[in-house]
């Protein structure tokens, strides 16, 4: 317990899902949270259920597609909680196609919100965090960037370009305190997945060695310990969190 007590973490996209089960998570351990989500109802209800881990978590509406709104949501939470110790770029759509049929459109809104939304966080709150020396910034991948995905040309340059960002900002960062990894998930259960078909779920889990699908805690904990002093020399690194899947 309290293995991040008197920090304050940024969480993109943390309404539902494996952001609010991080969320979740991070209060248990002491932090202080603010969540930063395009969808403001589920934002406000997200908070309520926060309430009863007790500790501080705060709601800004954010587009993180959007740089302005980003950079103000930052200077905001550093003035109302005092600092920002960690980022977990979590805020992810998926608009699934095959080549063939996706249109520039589908193409465009994947890569605002998975690649060029975690460049905008990240570059929105690494000032504070070179400031006070010290730093974790966590983005999501997944283990499509690996191996790809029929039907995700969208999403799966994106995560591999986080894959591609997380190395460089490792690079980039480290001198000043700052670590940055990546956390690829596999099939978890979430509302995301939620809408694949049962005999595609029954599929991935018999190719998944622990024969299930992840929980949004699974992440949640990886998440959590890579924010932790535990992991103080991990950096630049890249952990599937997914069962086995990519053996």
């Amino acid at each position: 317990m309290n293995r991040l007590n008197h920090k304050v973490a940024v969480i993109t996209g943390a309404a539902r899902g494996i952001g609010l089960a991080t969320a979740k998570k991070f209060l248990a351990e002491g932090a202080s949270i603010a969540i930063w989500d395009i969808d403001r109802e589920s934002g406000k209800a997200a908070i309520q259920q926060l309430r009863e881990f007790g500790g501080k978590a705060r709601f800004y509406p954010v587009d993180t597609a959007n740089l302005n709104e980003v950079t103000n949501a930052a200077g905001q939470v550093n003035e109302e909680l005092g600092r920002i110790d960690i980022l977990v770029n979590n805020a992810g759509i998926i608009r699934d196609a095959s080549l063939k049929k996706m249109s520039a459109e589908q193409w465009q809104q994947v890569i605002n919100v998975n690649l060029t939304g975690v460049f905008h966080c990240t570059k929105a709150v690494y000032p504070y965090m070179a400031e006070q020396g010290w730093g974790r910034i966590l983005n999501a991948a997944s283990v499509v960037a690996h191996y790809g995905n029929f039907g995700q040309t969208n999403y799966v340059a994106a995560k591999a370009g986080v894959i591609g960002m997380t190395r460089v900002w490792a690079r980039e960062f480290g001198r000043k305190g700052i670590t940055v990894n990546a956390v690829a998930p596999g099939f978890i259960q979430t509302e995301m997945t939620g809408s694949l078909p049962e005999l595609l779920i029954q599929e991935l889990i018999t190719k998944t060695p622990v024969g299930r699908m992840g929980e949004a805690e699974d992440i949640a904990n990886a998440y959590l310990f890579l924010a932790s002093e535990e992991a103080s020399f991990i950096n630049g690194a890249v952990l599937n969190v997914d069962g086995g899947l990519v053996l």
